[in-house]
């Protein structure tokens, strides 16, 4: 089955979760690696940057501590477009777990895709307009010196502050970001402009 085409930043609990949406959904998908997101500002940072740049979709557990971690990243994002994303309280045990979760329901990664799939449907943002761009891959981010150069970390350091964004991204994750911001030849220009004025400054501190 074709996936689900969503122009949101996703936001969920685990990487199970994340694993589990990768095969239902094509987009950016968060994960707040639980409650880690309360002490997490560059992750929180990130959600609210996407909120307010396409808008973020929030699918947590049923749980109590998922209505917990909806709250709080309502809360991280004064502004912003969001939307929450219901899947129904299904009592049961995810296959790789030993017992049911305190409450007893499965969690994302354990509810069956389809239902999964009309609670997106029910939420109104499927077939919401996708950027119509060539997306860039790793090698793409290679060839731009922003991974496997010595320099790349720096790099991705001075793209992230033009950009506004915190400068703790990894290169996958700025690869996600960026892909939802420019194209490769919109990149190439900025880092020819932040390599050129980089340069400047160093003859200037030298001189």
């Amino acid at each position: 089955m074709e996936k689900l085409k969503i122009s949101r930043a996703i936001i969920v609990e685990g990487k199970y979760d994340k694993i589990k949406l990768s095969s239902i959904v094509d987009g950016v998908i968060i994960v707040t690696n639980g409650f880690r997101i309360y002490k997490d500002p560059d992750k929180a940072a990130l959600i609210r940057y996407y909120a307010q740049h396409g808008g973020i979709a929030i699918l947590t557990d049923s749980d109590t501590a998922g209505f917990r971690i909806r709250g709080h990243i309502k809360g991280i994002v004064p502004k912003g477009d969001i939307v929450n994303v219901y899947v129904p309280e299904i009592f049961g045990k995810e296959k790789r777990k030993t017992e049911p979760s305190k409450e007893g329901l499965l969690g994302v990664e354990g509810v069956p895709a389809d239902i999964i799939r009309e609670a997106f449907e029910k939420a109104g943002i499927i077939g919401e307009k996708v950027a119509d761009r060539e997306l860039m891959t790793k090698l793409d981010f290679y060839e731009l010196g922003l991974s496997g150069r010595p320099d790349s970390s720096r790099l991705r350091q001075l793209v992230c502050e033009k950009l506004s964004l915190p400068k703790k991204l990894t290169a996958n994750a700025l690869l996600e970001v960026l892909n939802t911001m420019l194209d490769k030849e919109s990149l190439q220009a900025l880092i020819e402009n932040l390599t050129s004025e980089n340069n400047k400054d160093k003859e200037n501190s030298v001189g």
